[in-house]
């Protein structure tokens, strides 16, 4: 905590190893994984939201957008959900989200989907490199 509070108010990590009597490459280390902590914390907050989702279904690797996107608002449309999204902004959104899983506008990896009660589409892979989609899932 104090290595990440020190580096934070704007310290070196020379500064912050002189201060606490240890190397510039042992700060290094410490803020590396905290880096990966927050990244699995994050990571298992988006599994929830996924989960904790009234709608939840799985979409398998091979599904085009075009599909993806229709899949969405049928499900939508079971629940008595309104999607948040009109069919471009829902195509960005899930774009931009799975673009780490996406080639040639077809997911690479199976998706777990969940939409909440306000028409939120939350999203969840199996790919553990996927940050942008971490990012992307906050709004």
């Amino acid at each position: 905590m104090e290595v990440l509070r020190l580096r934070e108010s704007g310290h070196t990590q020379q500064e912050v190893a002189d201060k606490l009597e240890t190397t510039a490459s042992n700060v290094s280390a410490i803020e590396r994984a905290a880096e990966e902590n927050v990244k699995k914390a994050h990571r298992t907050l988006e599994l929830a939201q996924t989960l904790r989702a009234p709608v939840q279904f799985t979409v398998p690797a091979g599904t085009s957008f075009d599909e993806l996107v229709t899949h969405v608002y049928a499900r939508g449309d079971e629940a008595g959900i309104k999607i948040a999204y009109c069919r471009p902004e829902l195509y960005t959104h899930l774009y931009g989200t799975l673009e780490a899983v996406t080639d040639a506008n077809q997911l690479t990896e199976t998706a777990t989907l969940g939409l909440t009660k306000d028409g939120e589409v939350k999203v969840y892979t199996d790919d553990v490199d996927s940050g942008k989609q971490n990012d992307q899932l906050r709004k």
